[in-house]
């Protein structure tokens, strides 16, 4: 049986030394990544693959840019559009490539554009605006600040998680008419500031991880009778040992869905919990020293036998291998060397 074929796609600050989204081919079963190219784009602080698997997108200075994914991977360019406000930070699309949500942190703004049936990106559909201000002001920037947006796995809301309000904003997605509406709120804890918001591959439970508060918030979650239902079951600390040094920066669940991986900047750390299948619950494996500084961001290859470490100021790429039983994990080769990595995306060729 032929083995997988994988690509890496790796978006990067440029305002120093990269030039945009790097390209690697991947070896799940040896945990190996080699650069294959790199596509200009400016400041692709986070990109996303459409369900299909045909079409990649990015965000860039300019608003959103659109991409056909080539049979081996390769990146062809389809056009760009501007998002009604300052640059975005996140990006989700739903399963059914109708529209692609953007999050802002600098302006607060949640933008919905419309995709065209080719893939490309068309024009605005809705904006909202966040607005208030924190609870608190202590360290800390209390404006609406809109970290991350995702599709609930029913397709039917988006949550908008805005560290700067403390709060996860839950809004109903009008498809037809192209509009966001505000159905419900869910509040995290004061100066928690939420980071992002993933969900269970069973779709039963939210996870928010929240950068100051270095912990992880689980739900349950279902869609009932007044619509989509959050409750809060669960707090665990990313940390082992409380360090006011340290922020939670990224969190991905491995392909299985077993074990949800938690990057910690400051004390240089990554921590790995187990999911309880019945429950939702999160139990922690161990908390694994990492080379580099800053982990922005994280994923775990096809196979669950190896994780990458995206180390933002340390300009690499870190791979380990882990051992779940033994509960730890262990450097796999030599960093790879790529200026200001913030976000990753890895990909299962078609055939």
């Amino acid at each position: 049986m032929e083995q997988e074929k994988y690509v890496a796609y790796v978006g990067t600050y440029t305002h120093e030394h990269s030039i945009g989204i790097h390209i690697y081919d991947v070896d799940a079963e040896a945990g190996r990544m080699e650069k294959r190219k790199v596509i200009n784009i400016t400041n692709p602080s986070d990109l996303l693959v459409s369900r299909n698997r045909k079409f990649l997108y990015s965000i860039t200075d300019d608003g959103v840019r659109a991409f056909k994914i080539l049979p081996d991977g390769d990146l062809e360019m389809m056009n760009e559009q501007w998002i009604g406000g300052m640059r975005g930070c996140y990006l989700d699309v739903d399963d059914e490539n109708r529209y692609v949500f953007v999050g802002g942190y600098h302006d607060g703004r949640v933008s919905m554009l419309h995709l065209e049936e080719d893939g490309s990106v068309g024009e605005i559909a809705d904006g909202v605006f966040h607005k208030g201000v924190g609870r608190s002001a202590a360290d800390r920037s209390s404006r609406p600040h809109v970290n991350c947006v995702k599709v609930t796995p029913d397709q039917q809301y988006l949550c908008a998680v805005d560290g700067g309000l403390d709060h996860v904003k839950v809004y109903k997605i009008d498809y037809q008419n192209g509009k966001l509406k505000l159905a419900d709120i869910i509040h995290s804890d004061l100066d928690s500031a939420p980071k992002m918001i993933r969900f269970s591959k069973d779709g039963r439970n939210a996870y928010v991880l929240n950068e100051l508060e270095t912990t992880v918030d689980v739900y349950s979650y279902y869609v009932g009778q007044h619509g989509a239902e959050f409750e809060r079951i669960q707090k665990v600390s990313t940390q082992k040992k409380k360090n006011d040094h340290c922020s939670a920066q990224n969190m991905e669940f491995s392909p299985d869905g077993k074990y949800l991986y938690c990057a910690n900047a400051g004390t240089t750390e990554m921590a790995v919990f187990e999911r309880d299948p019945e429950t939702g619950k999160l139990d922690l494996l161990c908390v694994i020293p990492i080379s580099g500084d800053f982990p922005k961001a994280l994923a775990v290859l096809p196979g669950n036998r190896h994780f990458i470490s995206l180390n933002h100021e340390s300009n690499e790429i870190c791979t380990f291998r882990m051992d779940y039983e033994k509960k730890y994990a262990l450097m796999d080769g030599k960093p790879l060397k790529i200026d200001k990595p913030n976000c990753v995306y890895i990909l299962g060729l078609q055939e």
